[in-house]
């Protein structure tokens, strides 16, 4: 059978070490997990529990498409903890995860061949999610003095239909400040541009809180998820923001492309919201861990780091270890027992020089990497 062009999206690397790190824990192998953007917790207690009680007494069937009004309240709740920001919550959208946020955001916004910029190095999936709708993807080269997030000057002239960021960023766990933010939101606006932020690491911040595009403007769309501080990866439950006459825009294709969010899913996400002790006692392992990476990852050798904000991932440049960052992984794996992330998921030009760690994993997983890193790297080393 023939396939659409727009099919011809890359894979997903990270996937691929992932599946290289389960063959090597098969055939008797410990592997430690710096690869996946994964916590090593699960779901909060308070969410299981809810999920229990509601199994028992509810068929959990269709809900409505923009998400259970509760759950919808709730979310807009935690802008105003948060944030300070008093949202209407009729402006939640209830997703399939921060992905299907980005499918309906961008069929929603984009027609077919519009340019949208993504700063570089990114997550991967907006690039190839783009792709696969037809939309041309704009990567936005971005420089260590701006802490690898996009500035105006990236931009300018480009004749954008969107520009999409994210703060804190994957892979590299840097911040967009309230100044950074709004100079971002009124060059795209100066052009036309729609405004998506992607806000999925909110929550997991070690030395300032993250700014949401909200207290700047009403007039973008922001993505989160249950995904990150809430531990939810797999229960696929997410949360859009958008201006209030973009609601029924949303609705009409949601209804059509998902139905909606899973039922059980958003049952424990309202649940996991009421759950802030455990979730804060997951950040403080993260932040042992993070401080941990800061200082073991020089030590092992890799010197050339960003700087962490948020998220919990450390991005290096490898560039005077390799030109490869695939192979430079593969051997990690093979010779280390250590999955880490090649950079060519994230920047397709510079990638072969960065690799990423993730840190979401238990301390002592951890601990136990940094001093395989540093075996291996000392094994490497050229003998004097």
């Amino acid at each position: 059978m023939r396939n659409s062009s727009r099919s011809a999206v890359d894979p997903f690397i990270v996937m691929d070490v992932m599946e290289a790190a389960r063959k090597a824990e098969e055939a008797g192998r410990r592997i430690i997990h710096m690869e996946v953007g994964q916590p090593g917790t699960g779901a909060p207690k308070g969410a299981m529990e809810a999920l229990e009680k509601s199994l028992k007494a509810d068929a959990l069937g269709y809900t409505v498409s923009l998400g259970i009004p509760a759950l919808r309240r709730r979310i807009a709740q935690l802008y105003g903890d948060w944030y300070g920001v008093d949202l209407n919550p009729e402006r939640v959208v209830v997703t399939p995860g921060s992905s299907g946020g980005f499918l309906l955001a961008f069929t929603a916004l984009f027609d077919s061949g519009d340019r949208v910029g993504i700063g570089a190095p990114g997550y991967p999936s907006y690039r190839q999610i783009l792709r696969a709708l037809g939309l041309v993807p704009v990567d936005l080269p971005t420089a260590l003095e701006n802490r690898l997030q996009p500035v105006p000057a990236d931009f300018a002239g480009m004749d954008l239909a969107g520009l999409l960021v994210a703060s804190p960023a994957n892979p590299s766990g840097t911040m967009l400040d309230r100044a950074a933010m709004g100079a971002l939101i009124d060059a795209a606006q100066a052009q036309g541009a729609s405004f998506i932020s992607d806000e999925i690491y909110h929550g997991l911040e070690y030395e300032a809180k993250a700014v949401t595009a909200l207290e700047l403007t009403d007039e973008c769309y922001v993505i989160n998820s249950f995904s990150k501080y809430f531990s939810m990866t797999g229960w696929r439950v997410g949360w859009m923001v958008v201006p209030e006459d973009q609601v029924r825009v949303v609705e009409r294709i949601a209804q059509n492309m998902f139905i909606c969010a899973p039922h059980a899913s958003q049952v424990a996400a309202l649940a996991a919201l009421e759950c802030e002790p455990e979730l804060q006692a997951n950040l403080e392992v993260y932040k042992t861990n993070r401080k941990l990476m800061l200082e073991g990852l020089p030590k092992a050798g890799f010197t050339r780091i960003a700087p962490p904000d948020g998220a919990f991932y450390v991005y290096a440049d490898v560039s005077d270890l390799t030109d490869d960052s695939r192979d430079f992984a593969a051997e990690i794996l093979d010779k280390a027992g250590v999955a880490v992330t090649p950079g060519l998921d994230f920047d397709p030009v510079r990638g072969g020089g960065t690799l990423r760690f993730s840190y979401a994993r238990a301390t002592a997983d951890i601990e136990e990497g940094l001093a395989r890193l540093a075996q291996f790297m000392a094994a490497r080393a050229p003998a004097d």
